[in-house]
């Protein structure tokens, strides 16, 4: 080893004499031109010195006084300085691109694959998507497209077009709601809809968008605890079997943990209650009448309603499942029962009964302005998710019957942010329709935890069919899913290492490179990316690796950060108040002396 070392630096010691020298000679030759410079330009004559060692050793210990007669020291050291900087800042600049290209994994999407994404690449996409940008020469940085976030390590920014789709996976407190659910809500141009378990993107996000138009909050179960002001016709999509069909599976798939996977019993519910649901719509029943019904299978007031409303055939099949066997009906029945058990609660069935007093929630109308409506609801046990994926599945609905009067795309988009679509918003045929939606211009962002969390609610076949409809998808921290990552690895592919070797004999000494395949992204740096970064993969480019832009440290953050902290408190004072009183006997037990405290 000591050998081999010996040898390096035998073989390295011209090459470090000569790097030494040449660098000498350029800050000599830096000195020379920019004294110079300094006198000519100062007044004090163009007669440069003797271009020799001797001016160097003069400098060097007399100053610059001998070589450059009358003029001041400092006028000539101003032009060594001068020069030397005008030299360095270039040199700078290319170090800083040389570096800013090593720090990115090779094998990784760069600015120039990118192009699409960047500024000007989006901007011109915009003005192809949107025809109200026609004529205007500047425009708003939103206004041409979703901000993804900034090329890793120093840029661009990049953003996708209003007609793509995004699929978003990253672990909790990976940057969701800060880095994607938040952004979008706050930068949309036209109507927005966001769903969420939770009350942080609602408080961050209220005060700007109610700024930009009316603020609908569907909060059955107290999320953010705020006051009724507003009711949805649950019926109001029910006048057609497709429509009643859709909401029966809106209920379905909340209990029913993959879609894709029906027993009897479930396909058997979604029937009855499609059936049930076309009924009430038709004859003029109330949502209170139709748990009734589900209450009484021997009730016949459907089969009627069905029948006036010369809806024979689904007459005659509900009526055959209420003349089944006993066993069977009960079945059939309690199965449906169980889905719409939320409506059972009447301060969530209060939010879905039409209320004279409060306005009523039109999605037809919601899609063409710039209101925000904001779909809160708990998961797990008594969850209202499958009226929320109704209300949701609704106004997205009638954003593709806008954007065909529009003649085939909304403009202003709509916004559609899906948080927490696996727990609260189980759309069923989501995967089906969301190539659909991206060209009717409602941008989709669905956020899950992970791909299995997806397969649990679609399945494989629907998480799969998700994933290849998503444009845009982002991969952020904590994906912890051994398979899906190293599929992830995969993806993005492999890249060319070279090897050098060195060979010492009698001759001398020579040197061969040997190339060999590499995961670019490894799986287990996939699995580590650091929190606030995530990896894009778009559609016809090669992945790349972003910085989120959470909406903390963007310009104007101040005023948000001060609006979501009174909303916050207004929260939890609203969340005080509803609290009942502890009970006196409680009070008392704790209370109690220690003294009088006797054995636990």
């Amino acid at each position: 080893m000591s050998g081999a070392r010996s040898g390096d630096l035998h073989e390295q010691l011209p090459w470090a004499v000569a790097a030494l020298a040449a660098g000498g000679l350029g800050l000599f030759a830096v000195a020379w031109t920019g004294g110079t410079l300094g006198a000519g330009v100062t007044g004090h004559g163009w007669q440069a010195p003797p271009f020799a060692l001797s001016t160097a050793t003069t400098l060097a210990g007399e100053g610059p006084g001998t070589l450059w007669p009358g003029a001041p020291a400092g006028a000539v050291y101003g032009g060594m300085l001068a020069l030397l900087t005008l030299l360095l800042v270039p040199v700078a600049v290319a170090v800083r691109l040389l570096v800013s290209r090593s720090a990115r994994p090779k094998g990784l999407a760069g600015r120039r694959e990118l192009a699409a994404m960047c500024p000007k690449g989006i901007t011109a996409r915009a003005r192809e998507l949107r025809p109200s940008l026609e004529g205007r020469e500047q425009l708003h940085p939103d206004e041409t497209g979703n901000l993804l976030g900034d090329l890793a390590p120093n840029g661009p920014e990049l953003r996708s077009s209003y007609e793509d789709v995004e699929l978003d996976l990253m672990a909790p407190r990976a940057g969701k709601s800060t880095g994607i659910a938040v952004p979008r809500v706050l930068r949309a141009q036209g109507a927005v809809l966001l769903t969420s378990n939770k009350s942080d993107v609602y408080a961050v996000t209220r005060a700007a968008r109610a700024q930009a138009g009316r603020v609908w909050t569907f909060d059955p179960q107290g999320i953010a605890h705020t006051p009724r002001a507003m009711w949805w016709n649950l019926l109001g999509e029910c006048h057609t079997i497709e429509g009643a069909r859709r909401l029966a599976g809106h209920f379905v798939a909340s209990v029913n943990d993959d879609s894709a996977k029906k027993d009897f019993w479930i396909s058997a519910a979604q029937n009855t209650l499609t059936a049930l649901f076309l009924a009430a719509a038709r004859g003029g029943a109330s949502v209170r009448d139709l748990l009734g019904w589900l209450a009484d299978p021997a009730d016949r007031t459907p089969v009627d309603l069905l029948r006036e409303a010369q809806l024979i055939a689904m007459a005659e099949q509900l009526q055959g499942t209420v003349r089944g066997a006993v066993e069977t009906r009960d079945g059939i029945y309690e199965t449906a029962r169980q889905t719409v058990s939320c409506l059972l609660d009447p301060e969530i069935l209060a939010w879905v009964t039409p209320d004279p007093v409060l306005p009523e929630f039109r999605p037809d109308r919601h899609v063409l302005g710039k209101d925000t409506l904001y779909l809160l609801s708990k998961d797990g046990g008594g969850s209202a998710a499958g009226v929320i994926a109704g209300i949701a599945d609704a106004t997205m609905r009638a954003g593709v019957v806008a954007a065909e009067r529009m003649g085939g795309r909304l403009d202003p988009p709509l916004t559609a942010v899906l948080d927490e679509a696996a727990n609260v918003c189980r759309i069923a045929d989501l995967p089906d329709l969301y190539s659909h939606f991206g060209s009717r211009g409602i941008n989709v962002v669905t956020l899950l935890q992970s791909y299995r969390q997806g397969a649990r609610v679609w399945g494989e076949v629907g998480m799969d069919a998700l994933w290849s409809a998503a444009t845009v998808k982002l991969l952020g921290a904590g994906l912890d899913d051994a398979d899906f990552v190293q599929k992830i690895s995969t993806l993005v592919g492999q890249h060319d290492v070279r090897t050098p070797t060195v060979n010492r004999g009698k001759e001398g000494t020579s040197r061969s490179y040997s190339y060999r395949q590499e995961a670019v992204l490894p799986p287990d740096r996939i699995r580590a990316l650091p929190k606030g970064t995530a990896l894009l993969l778009a559609t016809g480019v090669r992945p790349a690796l972003i910085r989120l832009r959470p909406w903390y440290k963007e310009p104007g953050a101040g005023a948000i950060s001060a609006a979501a902290k009174a909303e916050t408190a207004a929260i939890t004072e609203r969340a005080a108040a509803r609290l009942p009183a502890a009970p006196v006997v409680a009070l008392e037990k704790w209370n109690r002396p220690a003294r009088d405290a006797g054995p636990v």
